[in-house]
């Protein structure tokens, strides 16, 4: 079954685990999460996959072998840990969470659901 786009979301969220990750910044599949307020609670994880690629001037200020070790396992603020999930009522939703500092006071990253699938 191919899944299409229903409707393009690209809102931060809040997770839930049911155990907290070990490393905040390398986090599994999340057990829940809260958009606009209603809990989604997720049944199965359907796909999962990592981006490190660096982009913009991140992309330009590594030397090429530091580049080379960071693209398969991220470096200090770049990456992404995207899932594909069902919650229960049945719906699919991609969500990810993004590596990128945000300022001195927000370091750990950002949660956001990307979209709907159908």
């Amino acid at each position: 079954m191919r899944l299409e786009p229903v409707r393009f979301i690209g809102e931060q969220v809040e997770v839930t685990f049911d155990t907290p990750p070990p490393l905040e910044k390398t986090p599994p599949c999340p057990d829940g999460f809260i958009w606009q307020g209603e809990r989604f609670r997720v049944i199965e994880l359907l796909s999962e996959r990592r981006d490190f690629e660096r982009r913009g001037r991140m992309g330009r200020n590594m030397r090429p072998s530091h580049a080379a070790a960071a693209s398969t396992r991220g470096s200090w603020g770049v990456g992404k840990f995207h899932f594909r999930v069902r919650v229960e009522d049945g719906r699919i939703f991609d969500l990810y969470y993004d590596r990128e500092v945000k300022n001195v006071d927000e370091r750990k990253g950002s949660w956001f659901l990307y979209r709907e699938m159908g």
